[in-house]
């Protein structure tokens, strides 16, 4: 039986304090599928490459729905380490579905 995995974690704040500050997920797979020749690989990821990956499947979608991501806030309700923790778990939503 084929498997894949796939984990968003380790969240980094990159140029913290600043106006341009971003956050980057790293994205672990690990699958025993056939298709892939890496059973295993690990990349780091912001949110907007997520959003670009959203927008590429749903151009090949056809009528199949393609998850949402999670909200893309400028302005952070509750504390950040908050946000960050939802917004990380929606993208490893998105990822599995």
């Amino acid at each position: 039986q084929e498997l894949t995995t796939v984990r968003v974690q380790d969240p980094r704040v990159h140029n913290e304090g600043s106006w341009n500050s971003y956050v980057d997920y790293k994205i672990f797979l690990h699958t025993n599928s056939k298709a892939f020749t890496a059973k295993t690989s690990c990349v780091r990821r912001r949110y907007r490459e997520f959003a670009w990956l959203r927008r590429q499947l749903q151009k090949n979608a056809g009528l199949v729905p393609v998850p949402e991501l999670p909200g893309k806030s400028a302005f952070f309700v509750g504390s950040t380490d908050e946000f960050i923790e939802r917004r990380r778990r929606g993208l490893q939503h998105f990822l599995e579905r």
